[in-house]
């Protein structure tokens, strides 16, 4: 289950585990013009994990995603044209 929510500046976007046990703790991920932030609440802790991620970063992510194992360089238009 996931919700969407949309703020001022970013997109809040929540992962519910319901599945089967053992289940692990909500994750946020919040969608900024700049970046993109995941967080995890980790119980061992008793703090919110968080991990920042760049555009690039996150365009690399979804092609990962997708492609076998190996290392990947991926064009960007912005930067050839």
């Amino acid at each position: 289950m996931f919700s969407i929510e949309h703020e001022f500046d970013a997109t809040v976007i929540t992962l519910v585990d319901d599945g089967p046990a053992p289940l692990q703790e909500d994750v946020v991920i919040n969608a900024f013009e700049e970046c993109v932030t995941i967080e995890q609440y980790d119980p061992r802790t008793d703090s919110m994990q968080k991990i920042t991620l760049s555009m690039g970063q996150l365009r690399d992510l979804g092609a990962a995603l997708d492609l076998p194992e190996g290392v990947y360089t991926l064009n960007n238009p912005k930067r050839n044209g």
